[in-house]
């Protein structure tokens, strides 16, 4: 399907400069572009691309001004990068706009479908479940007993809900990720031998909350593991049994956060942090990339790194130390060795 400046100008409550009627079929970086692509220019250091792309139509921002011939058609807007975010949202909508139930899923007993879902081949819905409107779930996934899954939620392929599993609106859990395995529970008996401890919770995404690829997210032991409202994980993640994320916090990959541990919302977690068990983070916390973090972080909106971890700016000032222990050490021993000989020629 082609779309022409003019119709994306209006999509995008933007100005056309150029011809309105170039029409485009795909998407394109702008270095890449090619007749009938539409590609947009938000970082001035690819500012060069805009005169070389062969790209028909260009989002730039309002007040871009070009310092040579284009050839491309500008479509200008108000924030080029939230713009074409919107037109990669709508372009994905259209992309994945399936519907419908295949003969080859299944289907269990007392299991209420909503309208227009699509439920792919080889799908495995169990008894009792309720699916609301719109819901997509794709080939292979598997959703246990009693799940819910509520209005315009996707669940990719190969992706698993175990029993009783909440998933709210518009909730994305992508491919091979686990949702409501058991949490690491074992009691050491006195022959030294570990006794499994029933997982009897569930997990709660509420609304808006996506799941990376092979993310982990397990059962609560009695009660529930919740994600709140907004929250974003990225691929490879372990959250742990009656883990509570706040709304809006979001994680980059192999993150593990350990049983019981409260997070705060609006927090953001950089790649393989990892927190230990029953500690509470407040809200705001900023955690640099393989932060650890041993205890509960009680103020607002601090940002730390290392491990143990400490106030990012003390980190980087030590940092600097780090890197010359080898010569503080050296000196330290030639300053040893002379106060030695002071000491014996006295």
């Amino acid at each position: 399907m082609k779309f022409t400046a003019e119709q994306i100008a209006n999509l995008l409550l933007g100005i056309v400069d150029g011809n309105p009627e170039a029409e485009v079929s795909n998407l394109a970086r702008i270095e890449e572009g090619q007749a009938e692509t539409l590609s947009f220019l938000a970082n001035p250091k690819y500012t060069p691309y805009i005169y070389t792309t062969k790209s028909s139509i260009v989002i730039v921002n309002k007040d871009f001004v070009p310092d040579q011939p284009l050839t491309a058609t500008l479509i200008r807007v108000d924030d080029a990068y939230s713009a074409f975010a919107k037109l990669l949202e709508l372009y994905q909508q259209f992309q994945q706009n399936k519907q419908g139930v295949s003969s080859l899923a299944f289907v269990g007993k007392q299991t209420a479908l909503g309208d227009g879902i699509y439920l792919g081949e080889f799908a495995y819905v169990g008894d009792q479940v309720k699916i609301g409107d719109r819901v997509k779930i794709y080939p292979q996934a598997y959703i246990g007993d009693h799940c819910e899954i509520d209005d315009d939620a996707v669940v990719y392929p190969g992706a698993k809900l175990y029993a009783g599993t909440k998933v709210g609106r518009r909730c994305v859990i992508h491919a091979g990720a686990v949702v409501g395995s058991d949490g690491f529970g074992f009691a050491q008996q006195q022959d030294q031998q570990y006794k499994k401890v029933p997982q009897t919770g569930i997990v709660i995404l509420e609304d808006d909350v996506e799941i990376g690829a092979n993310t982990t997210i397990d059962r609560a032991t009695l009660g529930a593991t919740i994600l709140r409202k907004g929250v974003k994980l990225d691929n490879l993640i372990q959250i742990a049994h009656n883990v509570e994320v706040g709304e809006n916090t979001v994680m980059a990959a192999q993150t593990g956060v350990s049983g019981s541990t409260k997070i705060g919302a609006n927090c953001m977690f950089g790649g393989q942090v990892g927190l230990a068990g029953h500690i509470t983070v407040a809200q705001g916390v900023k955690l640099a990339a393989q932060s650890g973090i041993g205890s509960s972080i009680r103020e607002n909106d601090v940002i730390l790194m290392g491990s143990p971890a400490i106030p990012i700016g003390d980190y980087k000032r030590a940092s600097v130390h780090f890197k010359r222990l080898d010569q503080m050490a050296k000196k330290l021993q030639e300053l040893e060795q002379k106060l030695n000989s002071l000491t014996k020629s006295e």
